[in-house]
């Protein structure tokens, strides 16, 4: 028998810890190499950690809420054979069927000194560790070193937390008021200003007949994501009508095809992202991010594509290089996206890193919408539903009345950098591409 640490896998550049919100598995469960131990919560996206070997579960390390770090052993699990470099025990004979008492002594040495190694780091005053989401708030904030020394910590052994922080930012200016009114008070008759009252938001009334509903962890990510980006951003919108009856006749010619020889649906979804794609080469200064007041101009096109969750939230992974794919690879990136989007199986890195964002709102019946961008990105494009209307049909002998497939493009973008001519002109050029395609295409 052999001692095996599951340590919280490298989830992306960003992402340096996670949080454990359930365990799929109890001590003493036999568990399988590839099978999720437990569900893990990052700022990013929810996932699940599986086991890389075959074996039993004989100790968690942390419990449900608490911090794990990048490279931490997060279980113990007994394996047969040797284990392998990766396992607590240097040396195992394949004819014991115990593990020996001093093996198991030094396992449990081990797991003790990790504990009181990651305590001592939280705990001391000269090294305290901040996860990178405290350290960006208190660098956007201008929070000090000392001022974040000095905030008490409601995480796991006195982490500072997210909400510490946001609480402590709100506070902020009323903690300070005092201090400086103090300081600024002169031996004369002269009274200082008072502070400022703090904002008092608008108490909800709730009757006996009413249901109180908790809003899950990733509701109030994409609340305050959504809230950021307004507050951040100067959206404008533009809207043009495109006809896709070129794109549907098309696509109802080759889907049979197509699925049979890949195995896959084609859907609309991978042809408008390829039209996309393809505008955002044509004008690159919609593929950029601000920064202050730089601008940075993205060399890579990684559209995210929204996805709606069964608990009704969305998510949004990346398409990373789409300008690069063809039509066959950009269905099997949508499809792969979209399935394990709607098992929870994304992993952080890939909803991570996107340049411009594409989404649906066709799928939910409506014709048109203003979606809100998704930060740092200027630009996002909304799909509305795809309608048979009558139409005015040009044609050289003279104008006529037809029936047409028709769509609204929606494009939502950060009037501080992309003025009305940029914005329109990308939108407008998704929908040329959509237009003109090729009714004798292959795919």
């Amino acid at each position: 028998m052999a001692k095996f640490e599951l340590k919280l896998p490298k989830m992306g550049e960003s992402v340096a810890e996670a949080t454990v919100t359930n365990w799929l598995k109890e001590v003493g469960d036999t568990i399988e190499s590839d099978e999720a131990v437990l569900e893990i919560a990052t700022d990013k996206v929810d996932s699940e950690v599986p086991s890389e070997v075959d074996g039993v579960l004989v100790e968690k390390l942390f419990d449900t809420d608490d911090v794990v770090q990048v490279g931490q052993t997060i279980a113990i699990i007994e394996t047969e054979g040797d284990g392998g470099e990766d396992s607590c025990t240097p040396e195992s004979s394949a004819v014991e069927t115990k593990p020996k008492p001093e093996m198991v002594d030094a396992v449990e040495e081990k797991v003790e000194v990790a504990k009181q190694s990651t305590q001592t780091a939280v705990e001391s005053s000269d090294d305290r560790f901040y996860s990178p989401l405290v350290k960006n708030i208190a660098k956007e904030e201008g929070v000090s070193q000392s001022e974040l020394d000095s905030i008490s910590g409601t995480g796991k052994d006195g982490r500072v937390t997210k909400n510490d922080m946001l609480a402590y930012v709100e506070n902020r200016g009323q903690q300070q008021a005092q201090p400086k009114q103090e300081a600024a008070q002169q031996p004369t008759t002269s009274k200082p200003a008072p502070a400022p009252a703090p904002k008092q938001k608008p108490a909800v009334s709730v009757n006996g007949e009413d249901e109180v509903i908790e809003m899950t962890r990733m509701g109030k990510m994409i609340s305050k994501h959504m809230v950021d980006s307004v507050q951040t951003s100067a959206h404008v919108q533009s809207f043009v009508e495109c006809d896709v009856t070129k794109v549907w006749n098309w696509r109802n010619k080759v889907k049979g095809d197509f699925a049979k020889r890949e195995g896959e649906k084609l859907t609309f979804t991978p042809i408008f992202m390829e039209a996309v794609a393809k505008a955002l080469k044509d004008y690159p200064l919609m593929n950029i991010a601000v920064d202050g007041d730089k601008i940075i101009k993205r060399k890579n096109v990684n559209l995210g594509m929204a996805a709606a969750l069964p608990d009704g939230n969305l998510i949004v992974p990346v398409i990373k290089n789409a300008d690069q794919l063809n039509l066959v690879g950009m269905s099997k990136a949508v499809n792969d996206l979209a399935n394990r989007a709607r098992q929870n199986k994304l992993k952080p890195d890939e909803i991570q890193g996107g340049t411009y964002t594409v989404t649906n709102v066709g799928t939910f019946g409506s014709i048109m919408g203003t979606p809100i961008i998704n930060q740092p990105q200027v630009g996002i494009l909304a799909l509305g539903a795809i309608r048979k209307v009558p139409a005015v049909i040009e044609t050289p002998d003279g104008d006529f009345i037809g029936i047409r497939y028709k769509m609204f493009l929606s494009h939502s973008y950060d009037h501080r950098v992309v003025n009305g001519a940029l914005g329109g002109q990308f939108v407008k050029a998704v929908a040329d591409y959509l237009e003109a395609w090729n009714a004798d295409r292959e795919v």
